[in-house]
């Protein structure tokens, strides 16, 4: 149900149970969350995080994949498209979100945006959307260089949960 993406680097591919050690590794990292929420995330929030991924594309037929590296094998992040029903202004309901985020010793080396493209071209042709959206922390230099490269541009400067965020949003 879930499709495989190859790129030339990475496999994108559904989350499996074996994964959770990964993910729950991966949110607990300052360094991954310092502009996501602003702290590590506990292992119970990777869970339901994880189920979140699985319920996304049960009901939504869109959703997040695990990156991994071909080469390796080694898991190396996540991406993909949610829906989040964010309290926000303006409004995003209805319009898919594409969000990434890598192992730090992933970072650097396009991956982020290799991936991001990846799921962007399966969405632009299985998601219904004219277009998708993401949220950046304004001091989030390299997620904003990944949205550009992947054709996002910058619509709205908001606060979500306190904290500032940019809005982006790409057509189809």
């Amino acid at each position: 149900m879930i499709p495989e993406i190859v790129t030339d680097r990475l496999r994108l591919r559904a989350h499996v149970l074996q994964d959770f050690a990964a993910t729950a590794a991966l949110w607990a990292d300052p360094m991954v969350t310092r502009f996501i929420g602003g702290r590590p995330f506990s292992a119970e929030e990777a869970w339901a995080r994880l189920l979140r991924y699985a319920g996304h594309w049960s009901y939504m037929g869109f959703g997040y994949w695990a990156v991994e590296e071909r080469a390796t094998g080694s898991f190396v992040g996540e991406v993909g498209f949610a829906e989040n029903k964010r309290d926000l202004q303006p409004s995003i309901h209805n319009i898919p979100e594409l969000g990434w985020v890598l192992i730090p010793r992933a970072h650097g080396r396009g991956y982020a945006t290799e991936a991001a493209r990846a799921a962007l071209d399966w969405g632009s042709t299985h998601l219904s959307a004219a277009s998708t959206v993401c949220l950046i922390h304004p001091e989030n230099v390299a997620s904003i260089r990944v949205a550009g490269k992947c054709g996002f541009s910058e619509y709205s400067h908001t606060t979500y949960k306190n904290e500032p965020t940019i809005l982006f949003t790409r057509q189809y």
